[in-house]
């Protein structure tokens, strides 16, 4: 009887561990901004002003903290689930690994600070669980998910800012300050076309001026290919141009031109990780 029932244990054990094995982990969900909140847990206001706090210390410090809030991380344990997000969305610059992730599973009343490699020093497991549970969990006890979200973020700001890393390396202009000037350079383009073309001839003075237009963009942030691309474009706009006008045709502006940013090269802050490596270090806890 005894060997019966060991049997009928080692059974269920066996059959409870292939449910589990075969059950479907929740899925990650892409990296587009600081903030990605599933679970409509924080208003577009709060969620903005925790984006906007992130973004404004990313660019000061150059480490890159960010927010997951999910319904649950079932059937997975939430630190099992964390490290699979912050391996994929691998948090924190290439070399330095300084990236967190603040991952909360609403439902589950659980949460997780997971700290980079290169963090592990200024934000020790025991300080990750003293944030969690004497910071941000007394304000998700009382519903407050966005008073704990940046009381929690701002300790964690706190304990990087004090951390000896490498200066960010910033572009002269933000994508979307980028966009904005593109049709300037456009129009100056255009100009500087003429004068080139009267001087160098034609070709040359078309190749030179499509050159130093694409140059200039280059150098305030746009990829070598974007830049490659509106060299080319100026270029040929160059070789059209002819004697009576900027276009050609009586100086008017091209037909199509309605003033605004290219849609092509108008930027937008969309997130993405810097290539940042994670361990497993960092916290969990409950509310």
């Amino acid at each position: 009887m005894k060997l019966h029932n060991k049997l009928l244990a080692l059974f269920a054990t066996l059959l409870l561990t292939s449910q589990l094995a075969f059950a479907e982990f929740v899925a990650i969900p892409d990296l587009t901004s600081r903030v990605t909140d599933l679970t409509q847990t924080l208003s577009q206001g709060q969620q903005a002003a925790i984006e906007a706090k992130l973004q404004a210390f990313e660019q000061e410090k150059g480490s890159q903290i960010a927010v997951l809030i999910v319904p649950t991380t079932q059937p997975e344990d939430i630190a099992q689930y964390s490290i699979r997000v912050a391996e994929e969305w691998k948090l924190g610059r290439e070399k330095e690994d300084d990236g967190v992730l603040v991952l909360v599973a609403k439902d589950d009343h659980r949460m997780r600070i997971e700290v980079g490699y290169g963090l592990e020093g200024a934000i020790p497991d025991l300080y990750a669980k003293r944030i969690i549970s004497e910071v941000i969990a007394p304000k998700f006890k009382q519903g407050d998910f966005a008073g704990g979200l940046n009381d929690g973020i701002d300790r964690l700001i706190g304990l990087v800012e004090g951390e000896p890393l490498p200066k960010p390396e910033t572009p002269a202009f933000n994508g979307t300050d980028l966009g904005n000037l593109i049709p300037m350079l456009l129009f100056g383009g255009l100009i500087s076309g003429l004068f080139l073309r009267n001087m160098f001839g034609t070709f040359s003075g078309s190749a030179i001026n499509g050159s130093l237009i694409g140059g200039i963009v280059w150098f305030l942030g746009l990829s070598i290919l974007g830049a490659g691309v509106l060299g080319i474009i100026v270029f040929f706009i160059t070789m059209m141009l002819g004697a009576r006008g900027i276009n050609g045709y009586g100086g008017d502006y091209p037909s199509d031109y309605d003033g605004g940013s290219s849609g092509s090269f108008s930027g937008s802050d969309v997130f993405s990780g810097g290539g940042g490596d994670f361990g497993g270090g960092g916290a969990s806890g409950d509310w």
